[in-house]
């Protein structure tokens, strides 16, 4: 750590006192090297966001759909500040003549949309706490989101009533009146009635106060906005509370994060919007757009990019100028005007800033993409716990590639030992759970207080991943302290979870499983009982020892089945199935350092035993060698 380069310290590093690890120093970017941005004057508020912009840029253009000509998207079509603000007042007017006020919860479930933002401006302007709904988290989230956050009122994407249908009839001791983006069949109408409930098309809904108007409540810094919920590790999701003030406070740390490497935002940019808005990454990146006059296009579906496969042999002439210091402009300015701007031109020809977030890009696709782009492409790293952003990989800086960058400059950071795991926050290289702290941070979990206190020690949010710091300042993460982690399509696993399901299986003993970030499905090595396999490969004529049975294909494919008949069984998620396995004869045991005494899996002593297996599990895309 002796370069620090984009960070700054702030306090000593700590022996461990009072039961808890030592803690390394506490850092922030060199960017509030000065302090943390001040409090912007009259923004209080997630509304005072789209207000102050709706008074600034009315006629600019907000939100855009494409439109559908011959069953094809078309151009963009798109509203203006000021007339997304009226469908907002009327959206409003309508959930306060049905009787919702402040403090109300209030769902949004489909795809992000004009009418999902207008929801989300309403529920800001009258004090409701938006709540995202989706189905990602698994087949009943739906339910248990609504049951367990007391939704009164929810708006749905017109496809997915439907499923919202499914969670009748629990969901209706809360849920009373439903709102339709589109249309609502006599049917559907029907169905919600028998129950008692209410629902309208979304044209319908905005004429419900037509008639009426309501002074919108005074709101405060501390309200809290909306509740997002995230996956729990073997439970059900976590209500997380996110206030007005986290929110407007990650907002200052991006807009002078970006005006210090002079990337600032304005109101000519346009964010597409893909990732979805029940995530607390897409919210506040649509917020930022939204604060800067900006506009905000929505995807419709896969785009056609041509990118030609020749350019594969040119990126290391230009990505070696870029580790010499030259930006990704002066890398190699005629590759980019002869070949790279076709891909440029695939993307839109204005792209300039491509963020990635959830799992993590390798070093080799990261530095490919700000090759061919011609853009700045940075990792960033962050928790619905913390609002989204907590680091951010810097534009021109070549040797961040492979770690999410330095903090932004609205937090402090610091890195916690932990001994169980090998890793010293006070080495001259600190590794340790990384620990968050500032104002960007969530209000705690809803109706979940043992929960929130477990993860919130002394203003500091214990976030379970490893990191550990570079000489640059930037984070790099190393693993994970609880046993879940996240696969590269974005999916969380919780692998205690699943080895209790599949050690249910007759013929595994014991079971191990491992999958990362760079890699989109699960491999395990198993101990598999020795009477079960052999009655097997009798029943199927094959004659070998136990041991040669273990390196047998045919093996391997039969318990590989017997895994995936039982994620059929319990109903687990596409990438929650095993794809590959290596049968070990010997049950995981102490000699090797593979289990503790009490019989606890060593999983960083399984990983670095099996490396080999697990190697060649992905590197066979998890079939067995014929």
């Amino acid at each position: 750590m002796a370069q620090k380069r984009f960070i700054v310290e702030v306090e000593k590093a700590k022996g461990a006192s009072e039961g808890r690890p030592s803690r390394g120093a506490v850092y922030r970017s060199l960017f509030a090297k000065d302090g943390f941005p001040a409090p912007i004057q009259g923004l209080d508020s997630c509304w005072d966001v789209f207000r102050m912009s709706v008074e600034k840029y009315p006629t600019n253009p907000m939100l855009g759909s494409r439109e559908i000509v011959d069953g094809k998207p078309g151009k963009y079509k798109w509203l203006t500040y000021k007339e997304v603000y009226d469908v907002v007042m009327k959206v409003g007017n309508s959930i306060r003549s049905c009787g919702y006020g402040e403090g109300v919860k209030c769902g949004i479930y489909g795809a992000n949309s004009a009418e999902w933002i207008m929801s989300m401006e309403a529920c800001n302007a009258h004090g409701l706490y938006c709540v995202p709904l989706y189905d990602t988290l698994g087949a009943g989230a739906v339910e248990f989101i609504i049951c367990h956050a007391e939704v009164s009122i929810a708006f749905a994407e017109e496809k997915k009533i439907p499923e919202l249908l499914k969670t009748f009839p629990n969901a209706t001791k809360y849920l009373r009146t439903i709102v339709s983006f589109g249309k609502v069949t006599p049917e559907q109408k029907q169905e919600v009635e028998n129950f008692g409930l209410e629902i309208y098309s979304w044209d319908d809904f905005l004429h419900v106060g037509q008639n009426q108007s309501f002074d919108l409540p005074t709101k405060k810094r501390s309200d809290i906005c909306t509740i997002m919920y995230t996956s729990g590790t073997t439970g059900d999701p976590k209500g997380v509370l996110i206030s007005n003030e986290s929110i407007i406070t990650l907002l200052a740390g991006i807009k002078r994060l970006l005006e210090s490497v002079n990337e600032q935002l304005n109101e000519k940019d346009v964010y597409i919007s893909y990732l979805p808005l029940a995530h607390i990454f897409d919210r506040v990146i649509e917020e930022t757009f939204i604060w800067h006059g900006a506009s905000i296009g929505f995807w419709r579906g896969l785009c056609n990019i041509l990118i030609i496969m020749q350019i594969l042999k040119f990126d290391c002439s230009k990505l070696n100028n870029m580790k010499k210091g030259l930006t990704h402009g002066e890398a190699s300015p005629l590759l980019d005007k002869v070949v790279f701007d076709k891909v440029k031109q695939g993307l839109g020809g204005r792209v300039r800033l491509i963020l990635s977030g959830a799992a993590p890009l390798s070093a080799h696709v990261e530095g490919y993409l700000r090759v061919v782009t011609c853009s700045h492409v940075l990792q960033g790293y962050g928790l619905t716990e913390t609002c989204a952003g907590t680091f951010v990989s810097l534009p021109n800086e070549i040797d961040m590639l492979g770690t999410v960058g330095p903090p932004v400059p609205n937090v402090d950071v610091c890195l916690e030992s932990v001994p169980d795991m090998g890793y010293d926050a006070l080495e001259s290289t600190p590794r340790g759970e990384i620990c968050v702290r500032g104002k960007t941070l969530f209000s705690g979990y809803y109706k979940r207080e043992d929960l929130t206190k477990e993860v919130l020690i002394n203003g500091w949010f214990h976030t379970g991943d490893i990191g550990e710091w570079q000489p640059n300042g930037s984070m790099k993460i190393i693993d994970r302290k609880k046993n879940i982690f996240k696969l590269s399509q974005g999916e969380y696993v919780a692998v205690e979870n699943l080895e209790n399901i599949y050690g249910q299986v007759s013929s595994v003993e014991s079971i191990w499983i491992y999958g990362n970030s760079f890699e989109a499905f699960l491999v395990a090595v198993v101990n598999p009982v020795k009477q079960a396999l052999e009655h097997w490969a009798q029943e199927n004529g094959i004659s070998m020892d136990f041991n040669s049975l273990c390196e047998d294909s045919r093996a391997k494919k039969y318990i590989v089945e017997e895994l995936s008949k039982i994620a059929k069984e319990k109903k687990l998620k596409g990438f929650e199935y095993i794809k590959g396995v290596h049968l070990d004869p010997v049950p995981f045991d102490m000699e090797r350092d593979l289990i503790t005494p009490t019989y606890k899996k060593k999983r960083p002593q399984l990983l670095k035993y099996y490396q080999n297996e697990i190697d060649k599990m992905y590197k066979s895309g998890g079939k067995p060698p014929a």
